[in-house]
């Protein structure tokens, strides 16, 4: 099989693009053959991350903006880039939260979700490119 890659689809930074995202995130993992324990997964990651764009990214800009998906295809792995042009943030350099096993009360609000996206997927990548930021989700294909 060469590289495959899905036609983007650009949506609005609202929660209501979350379920586009995820049709195109289920799309895609089905195209690759994932099983359905990394679906869920590359979705919860994807998810979280997206969340966050739609919340924090460009609310901090005082803007909106749009979130583009695309999917890509090859023999080993599904690789799918999530890019917006909200404010620079790098999820991987956000250290992981050191206190999970305490009490949901005692934990320090924030952090959740980019520790779960990065162990949810096989690899997640960052970089920042032109004027906007790219995530990057790696899994391996059966």
């Amino acid at each position: 099989m060469n590289e495959v890659k899905m036609e983007p689809l650009v949506i609005p930074s609202h929660l209501d693009s979350l379920d586009q995202i995820k049709d195109y995130v289920l799309a895609a993992a089905a195209d690759a053959n994932l099983e359905k324990k990394a679906t869920y997964n590359l979705r919860l990651a994807i998810d979280e991350i997206a969340t966050n764009i739609i919340k924090h990214g460009y609310p901090k800009a005082n803007q909106e903006g749009e979130i583009q998906i695309t999917a890509k295809i090859d023999e080993k792995t599904l690789t799918i880039y999530l890019e917006d042009t909200a404010i620079p943030f790098d999820p991987i350099s956000r250290p992981s939260p050191c206190n999970l096993n305490d009490d949901l009360n005692d934990r320090p609000i924030g952090g959740l979700g980019i520790y779960l996206a990065k162990e949810s997927v096989d690899q997640f990548l960052y970089e920042r490119v032109d004027h906007g930021n790219r995530n990057i989700f790696i899994v391996n294909r059966p």
